[in-house]
């Protein structure tokens, strides 16, 4: 069993940084791929960035491509998000996620396990 803790979200002005942080347990957090997914009001959970188990692969969303940055320190069993230059519609609930295999995945139904979200809300 996996169990998956995000932390850092918050408020912050447009413009402004903020940091996600997602902390791993049970299986082996190095063996397996990990993705970040967003979901706002009355939308659909989006793909934002995923990161491979080594963390030599990376992807992200067009949406956030140039402001945000996967990254992985597998010592610490943490994936982070780090995202500069925020935007009002980056607002929603952001989800850390375990891939099923090692590559940096970016479908939903790609991944096994899933934390309880975070919420960023940006303001203007």
């Amino acid at each position: 069993q996996v169990q998956l803790v995000e932390s850092g979200g918050g408020l912050v002005q447009a413009g402004g940084s903020l940091r996600l942080s997602c902390a791993a347990s049970g299986r082996t957090f190095s063996s397996y791929g990990m993705g970040w997914f967003r979901q706002a009001p009355g939308k659909e959970r989006e793909f934002v960035a995923a990161i491979s188990w080594s963390g030599s692969i990376t992807y992200y969303a067009d949406s956030v491509k140039g402001r945000f940055t996967i990254s992985r320190d597998n010592a610490k069993n943490t994936v982070y998000l780090q995202m500069k230059s925020l935007k009002p519609e980056d607002t929603a609930v952001y989800y850390c996620a375990q891939s099923r295999t090692v590559v940096a995945n970016r479908q939903r139904n790609d991944y096994d396990y899933w934390g309880q979200g975070t919420q960023v809300t940006v303001s203007s």
